[in-house]
């Protein structure tokens, strides 16, 4: 990927990126927008290429997905000469991202007040687990941990008795690196006007936290006396547990079996259930329940329950989805990781980038520029891949400095 090639909204951002395992997804995001990234590895590489499953071709899907679109480069940074190198490229860059515990580049004489020696202007993050300060800060950790902290899992017991881990959506190794590619931005942005850059870190426990703001916020908030706190006017101000908890007994807002599937039906405004009712030519039962205005679930209406539950049967999810639409009223398909690639919304938004692109079929960036073309992202490097290539592109080395470089151990 020459800079000649570049294109979208973050072309001339550089970023520098010394990571392992999947916080380097920070610079993924960027790197999808356009962003030249230049992942510096020692010569061992980063492992993330044997990390969890599946292995694709004798290659992590992991390092394909998080490494796709960025260039290599080996440096060893126990030479000095490595470490003047680390420090060329970082006069020419926008960002430095260090994805893994904290303090590693500073260990290696690259700490923060070093790199603003060189270039005054650069943004430095880092990103770990529980981040830089607090009791847990210098704890060893993996992914699920930071969900399981946050309070978003819950231990299942198996038909033996024991604990196991439930299946889940990942949140914080997710959304660490998205809060950690806003805040990069949001430092350049700062960087290119004012000449000062910064240094900011980011905590994947945080993250998912964060993501759960409604729940624990709705916690705190029912610590308040019953007066100044109340649930809605369509539950007769009666509080609710948080989040979808609350959810679990409506009859409105619910999940219901169909012909062939599930649909998630959502018509707790009474414009939407009396569009529902109408479009079924079932009048009679908006008449019967026309229930509030806004925010009513219709909780624990066994009748209506009863009713709809019959309703839903006689149709396919697919029919569902479609009356929903033509008669205005919320009706969702319930997709599982499996048959969401065969749902037409999918293949309209989010066209697979193939695997004889990427090593293996992934999803793109879901960010869409209407009027600007995004990169189609580079199948994820071999260790040091890019070394001569970023030493002559990049930082403009003749042939004699490279081998010089490469002669004092600097590029393993």
């Amino acid at each position: 990927m020459g800079m000649g090639t570049a294109t979208g909204p973050l072309r001339g951002v550089r970023i520098v990126e010394s990571s392992m395992l999947g916080p380097g997804a920070i610079s993924t995001h960027l790197a999808d927008l356009g962003a030249e990234v230049i992942k510096v590895e020692s010569p061992q590489g980063d492992y993330i290429r044997e990390m969890t499953w599946p292995i694709v071709e004798g290659v992590s899907l992991m390092h394909l997905h998080i490494s796709r679109g960025k260039r290599s480069i080996v440096l060893d940074l126990r030479t000095p000469e490595g470490v003047d190198t680390y420090l060329d490229l970082v006069r020419g860059a926008d960002a430095v991202i260090e994805a893994m515990r904290p303090g590693g580049l500073q260990r290696r004489g690259l700490g923060y007040e070093r790199l603003r020696e060189v270039n005054p202007r650069i943004v430095f993050c880092t990103i770990s687990g529980y981040g830089m300060t607090g009791p847990y800060a210098d704890m060893p950790s993996h992914g699920i941990a930071y969900d399981v902290w946050a309070g978003l899992v819950r231990p299942e017991t198996t038909d033996d008795g024991y604990c196991a881990i439930p299946e889940h959506p990942s949140v914080g190794i997710h959304a660490g690196p998205l809060f950690g590619a806003l805040g990069v931005l949001a430092g350049i942005v700062s960087a290119r006007s004012t000449g000062e850059g910064c240094r900011l870190e980011i905590a994947q426990s945080d993250a998912a936290a964060a993501m759960d703001w409604l729940r624990s916020e709705t916690y705190r908030a029912y610590e308040r006396p019953a007066q100044e706190v109340t649930g809605n006017k369509a539950d007769g101000y009666e509080r609710r547990a948080p989040g979808t908890a609350g959810m679990r007994d409506g009859v409105r807002y619910q999940f219901y079996e169909t012909a062939d599937g599930h649909v998630l039906f959502m018509a707790s405004e009474r414009e939407f259930w009396e569009n529902f009712c109408l479009g079924i030519g079932r009048p009679e039962l908006f008449e019967t329940h026309p229930g509030s205005r806004y925010a009513d679930h219709a909780r624990g209406d066994a009748e209506l329950r009863a009713e709809l539950a019959e309703v839903f049967r006689s149709r396919t999810t697919a029919e569902w989805v479609e009356l929903g639409g033509k008669v205005n009223t919320p009706i969702a398909p319930v997709n599982t990781p499996q048959t969401i690639a065969d749902d037409p919304q999918f293949r309209d938004r989010l066209p697979w980038i193939p695997a004889s692109r990427t090593g293996a079929d992934q999803l793109p960036t879901p960010i869409k520029f209407l009027d600007v073309d995004l990169p189609v992202p580079e199948r994820a490097p071999t260790v040091g891949q890019h070394t001569e290539e970023v030493l002559r592109e990049v930082l403009g080395y003749d042939d004699d400095r490279v081998a010089a470089l490469r002669a004092t151990g600097a590029l393993g």
